[in-house]
């Protein structure tokens, strides 16, 4: 990708999340601790719908993109299977309005539907989004982020501005709004590809060799979500909806860091697997987990660094938030990490291994939160799934390594287990210490920029010239 695709790829999730800074701190003076422990909830019951339904065909779409002949013809062999299945299983779990009492322990037809509305639009939206993706439109792929973002902070803010009830529905209503504008817009920006899907009926035997790659990615995205979501399962059981609306704010401000997960995935992978179908560029994969590497210690020292700065802009009850979300960077920048040294696996096509690392990880995570919630609530929840992200990125590379080819990995591990380690002691005993810990961070980052030379020289570099090319100087 050229440098101005990318910044058009860039611009959805940096505004995105410029957009989420404003509307959090909104949400949590005008709803309570409890609510947003609740809406939680509904982000799991998303994420749960869209992995597992998915049947694992989107990875196979953003797989076999580049290869198949018949694009129209892939994208409705993806999508309409899993959607079909999907909407029968939300029709069976709408009686008896068992979705909202499984999700936020509450007798309502009206949650229910919302969240069946929800859970619809992101799955569409997902597919929608590997359209354009895929094809490298990244400027209509950012607008679409965006103006749901920009909707929901609409929504949220004539809430305070007039005064509306402190209802946990009308919370989810304006979080259900946001994510089915989110469909609508990708739909209306992918047109002419569903569309032209839509002409035809699903070739079986197509489908079939799909679901050969995408099947054993159903455990895996299960085991994926599991590892993901069980923090806010054993908070939901094991502690109280305050304890778990605590978490989801720090995860939410964490998230911060998924600005960087998100530019770099939706760029590596089109560009790793064209790289495979032409046969070349395989070399530059190396180059690129250093690059990443950098970027993730930087980015994490940084974020410890500043954590101080929630505290200002949240209610005092948020106080703890600063030294939750430490450990909660890890969960984003590792899972980018790893995205650079697990492609052997995409490439090879064996997706089992993808499937093992993830169980294992999810394994790791239960029993983590199992004894760590009762001993520290929500900062128990984030050490625990900090841990198993660490392992998550040490599996994946592994099985890569033992499927393909070996990788340099001394200083990949070296580097992650320090951060590790940092954050967690950080999240325990950082208000005790805060200048040691400041310390290390900033310590952390020097000998990052003196083992790295050569990647920041080559990015100075490269800012430098194109800095000429702008402005002539």
């Amino acid at each position: 990708m050229t440098p101005k695709q990318i910044a058009a790829f860039a611009i959805g999730p940096i505004g995105s999340a410029a957009l989420g800074f404003l509307t959090l701190p909104i949400i949590t003076w005008f709803f309570s601790q409890e609510d947003v422990g609740r809406m939680s909830m509904l982000t799991v019951a998303v994420s749960f719908s869209t992995l597992l339904f998915t049947l694992g065909l989107d990875q196979a779409y953003v797989r076999e993109f580049h290869e198949a002949k018949n694009k129209p013809k892939l994208f409705r062999t993806v999508v309409l299977p899993g959607f079909t299945l999907l909407a029968f299983v939300l029709i069976l779990l709408s009686v008896n309005n068992n979705i909202a009492k499984g999700l936020f322990e509450i007798d309502s037809f009206s949650l229910s539907l919302l969240v069946a509305i929800a859970v619809l639009s992101d799955f569409l939206s997902r597919f929608f989004s590997l359209i354009l993706r895929m094809s490298e439109r990244g400027l209509a792929f950012s607008i679409s982020q965006l103006l749901p973002k920009l909707l929901l902070l609409i929504i949220i803010g004539s809430y305070v501005i007039l005064g509306a009830k402190q209802a946990f529905e009308n919370l989810v209503i304006a979080v259900v709004l946001s994510a089915l504008c989110v469909c609508i817009v990708f739909a209306w920006n992918t047109r002419k590809e569903w569309v032209q899907a839509l002409r035809g009926k699903i070739d079986l035997e197509y489908l079939k060799g799909l679901l050969q790659f995408g099947l054993p990615l159903i455990l895996g995205g299960l085991a994926f979500w599991g590892l993901t979501a069980t923090d806010k399962i054993f908070l939901k059981e094991l502690s109280t909806f305050e304890q778990l609306g605590l978490y989801s704010v720090a995860v939410s401000f964490a998230a911060a860091a998924s600005i960087f997960q998100a530019i770099f995935s939706t760029i590596w992978a089109p560009t790793v697997y064209k790289w495979a179908a032409a046969g070349e560029g395989l070399e530059n994969i190396h180059k690129v987990t250093r690059f990443v590497l950098l970027a993730v210690v930087v980015l994490f020292s940084l974020g410890a660094l500043f954590s101080w700065v929630v505290t200002y802009i949240l209610p005092e009850n948020y106080k703890q938030v600063q030294w939750i979300l430490i450990p909660c960077l890890a969960y984003p920048l590792l899972y980018t990490l790893s995205e650079t040294t697990v492609v052997g696996l995409g490439i090879t096509r064996r997706s089992g291994l993808s499937m093992l690392a993830a169980s294992i990880s999810f394994v790791i995570n239960v029993v983590g939160n199992w004894f760590l919630i009762p001993l520290y609530g929500a900062k128990g929840a984030a050490i625990s799934t900090a841990i198993a992200f660490w392992f998550f990125f040490f599996l994946r590379t592994e099985f890569a390594i033992y499927a393909w080819k070996p990788i340099p990995r001394f200083l990949l591990y070296a580097y992650t287990l320090i951060l590790l380690s940092l954050a967690i002691l950080s999240c325990l005993y950082g208000q005790a210490y805060r200048l040691e810990y400041g310390l290390l961070w900033v310590l952390i980052i020097i000998s990052a920029l003196f083992f790295f030379k050569a990647e920041v020289q080559f990015f100075l570099s490269f800012v430098a010239n194109r800095w000429r090319d702008y402005y002539g100087y």
